[in-house]
């Protein structure tokens, strides 16, 4: 049996149903607590610039009231090292961020931000944060990570997961192919968005995969089954590609 994958559940979408009201609930917080007792191995959150669904107070409390590792997905700027470097969350995943898309979009780019994310990257290790980057299934964008010293990329899984299922192969090649560089380069190696219970399991299979982050399916598979149920069904089904 392969080493266990684990598994990030982010909680951004919990905060988009309250905001939706302007209102407490559902809470964040109370969300991540359920997630680490229906198996999760750590919190994922994005604090947007926009601040469209997780808060300020929101990452404040996740990293001071919850005990699984805090990983805090943010923009390359000024604000948000800032802000990291004050929280002192286990990790930070740098991603591409627009004010006008709904999700993200693509992967970050790297090669073309050499030296602005290597600043980052280099401030926040020094820092004691983990830093992962959030990028395309690109050997070019794979070895620019490579080069910024962070030691974790995470792979995004967007055009597998949205491709039809005749096409999910070569999309599946692209990751496998990468995750295998990242793996010689000696960097480790995660992914998500997007993935489901249709598609997690080709992901889950790839050897040198350490960690998914998995949330907006989580979120909404939970008005039909409960969030604990949901989750624990997606650690079930990657346990099962892993030969568990």
């Amino acid at each position: 049996m392969r080493k266990r994958l684990r598994l990030g559940v982010n909680i951004d979408h919990v905060a988009t149903l309250r905001n939706a009201r302007g209102a407490d609930f559902p809470d964040p917080v109370a969300a991540a607590h359920l997630a680490a007792s229906a198996g999760a191995d750590g919190i994922t959150a994005h604090l947007r610039e926009d601040r469209r669904h997780i808060r300020d107070d929101d990452i404040a409390r996740l990293r001071h009231e919850v005990a699984l590792p805090l990983n805090l997905e943010m923009a390359v700027t000024e604000e948000m090292l800032a802000i990291a470097l004050n929280i002192r969350p286990h990790a930070v995943c740098l991603v591409p961020e627009g004010r006008a898309e709904r999700t993200t979009e693509g992967g970050l780019d790297v090669r073309g931000n050499l030296k602005e994310i290597s600043r980052f990257a280099g401030i926040l290790g020094a820092a004691g944060v983990r830093v992962s980057l959030f990028i395309d299934p690109d050997p070019d964008q794979v070895a620019a990570a490579a080069a910024v010293g962070a030691p974790v990329i995470e792979l995004h899984t967007g055009t597998y997961c949205a491709a039809p299922p005749p096409s999910r192969g070569r999309e599946l090649g692209f990751l496998a192919a990468a995750s295998s560089q990242a793996s010689r380069l000696g960097l480790e190696c995660h992914a998500g968005h997007g993935l489901s219970f249709e598609t997690v399991g080709p992901v889950a299979a790839i050897a040198a995969m350490t960690e998914l982050n998995i949330g907006h399916f989580l979120v909404a598979q939970s008005v039909f089954t409960g969030f604990a149920a949901a989750i624990w069904n997606m650690r079930k089904l990657m346990d099962a590609a892993r030969g568990g």
